[in-house]
């Protein structure tokens, strides 16, 4: 794939800002950012700051005399653990009129592929409006309807192509700008770093809310990085752009080296361990093996009815960097095998800084299908919409090993690499 294939508009100049058409897209990057924040000496017990932190610390200047709506969820907090929606409200600096909720809901009652629906906070009594599966013109009418000036965009990422929250962010973008709206992003950490790009990256042919664009599976950015790359490369029409980027972060950080708060972004991302295997192992959702579902590690552990001990006997033969198998027998209490026991394997990473979840995945999808007679994958063919093409799927299906799927999308991801680097705010 070639970069102007990555690009839809092919608006860059030589230092990769959008030559905006139309309305004018700022892509302001306010409160500290760029390498001297990056590079920021840790606080006393903790290190980085947020956007939202940043933004509060000025006062929430940018914000100034608008009416402003926040797309956020349980993740949206400050570093003391209190929301952002509740601490605005009742700040008289900032004129907040409407919440939006994502997937799982603003508050986050809702599991996978639902949400909380339109009704009023009962804590503050904004309106929330419910964003999901809604894009184009109809959620651009939803901005207009609450009254809104500025949409702000916090929620916490956790680096997967397939992770929803990106998507409504763009969705978002898109919708703001045909609603004449600004839109501000505060930035959060990539929790399992942002040091590389991983996996193959999506053919458009194949889009879908777990992934509108071409990006890689394992995009290794933050979403305020995300943002300004989907403003000037892939929105139908640029949205004014401000983004609050975070102080203290470094690319190389793991959430844990953060200071800052975890909160399960979605009822089944529990904990940073399981993001750090997410953007490989949520394939299995592609199977019919579970991807552990209904158990206390989700995507740590895989497996079927009637897989035994060979399959983590062969995921340890093929010498994956970082990580372990142990053979491991669950009972989930939803989703894939409800009620019933299952065999498979239990990723354990020893070592992270090597770890890469997508060939990991790969040589799991591989080896499940030469250990387990009973190895099948969805007949939607999800796979494909996860992996952004076909290409996984059929190449598995020929027999081909680990290293010849990886090889497959390496021209893909160099491109993509190397667009990417135009938008990355941190060292």
């Amino acid at each position: 794939m070639s970069r102007a294939d990555l690009s839809r508009r092919g608006l860059l100049t030589a230092g990769g800002a959008a030559l905006a058409t139309g309305a004018l897209t700022t892509g302001a990057v306010l409160a500290g950012s760029g390498p001297a924040a990056a590079d920021a000496p840790p606080g006393r017990g903790r290190r980085v700051r947020t956007g939202f932190d940043r933004l509060a610390d000025d006062g929430y200047a940018p914000l100034a005399g608008q009416r402003v709506g926040v797309v956020t969820n349980p993740t949206g907090i400050t570093a003391e653990a209190r929301h952002l929606v509740d601490v605005m409200h009742a700040d008289e600096r900032v004129d907040l009129v409407a919440v939006f909720g994502p997937e799982h809901g603003f508050r986050g009652t809702a599991q996978a592929g639902g949400s909380e629906g339109r009704h009023e906070d009962p804590a503050t009594g904004l309106p929330v409006y419910d964003t999901y599966l809604k894009s184009g013109q109809p959620l651009a009418d939803i901005f207009t309807a609450s009254g809104v000036d500025t949409v702000v965009f916090d929620i916490q990422d956790v680096g997967a192509r397939f992770y929803t929250y990106i998507w409504t962010l763009y969705d978002c973008m898109a919708a703001a700008a045909l609603a004449g709206k600004r839109f501000v992003v505060l930035d959060r950490p990539n929790p399992v770093t942002g040091r590389a790009a991983l996996g193959p990256v999506l053919d458009r042919a194949f889009a879908t809310f777990v992934g509108r664009e071409p990006i890689a599976q394992a995009h290794g950015m933050t979403v305020a990085e995300l943002a300004r790359l989907f403003n000037a490369e892939f929105l139908p029409k640029p949205v004014p752009l401000e983004t609050v980027a975070m102080t203290g972060w470094r690319r190389a950080d793991f959430f844990d080296a953060t200071g800052l708060p975890w909160v399960p972004p979605s009822p089944n991302m529990p904990t940073p361990d399981t993001a750090l295997v997410y953007s490989g192992t949520c394939l299995f959702e592609g199977t019919n093996l579970s991807e552990g579902r209904g158990t206390t590690r989700p995507f740590e552990l895989l497996g079927a009815e009637g897989i035994d001990g060979r399959w983590a006997e062969a995921a340890n033969a093929a010498g994956l960097p970082g990580v372990r198998f142990r053979e491991a027998y669950f009972a989930p209490t939803f989703s894939k095998f409800q009620g019933k026991t299952v065999g498979g394997v239990q990723l354990m990473v020893h070592d992270r800084e090597t770890f890469d979840p997508v060939r990991t995945a790969v040589a799991l999808l591989v080896t499940a299908r030469r250990v387990w007679p009973g190895f099948a994958w969805r007949p939607d063919h999800w796979i494909d919409k996860l992996t952004g093409s076909t290409r996984v799927r059929t190449l598995i299906d020929a027999g081909a090993d680990t290293d010849e799927v990886v090889g497959a999308w390496s021209s893909d991801l160099a491109a993509f690499r190397e667009l990417r680097g135009e938008y990355l705010l941190y060292h």
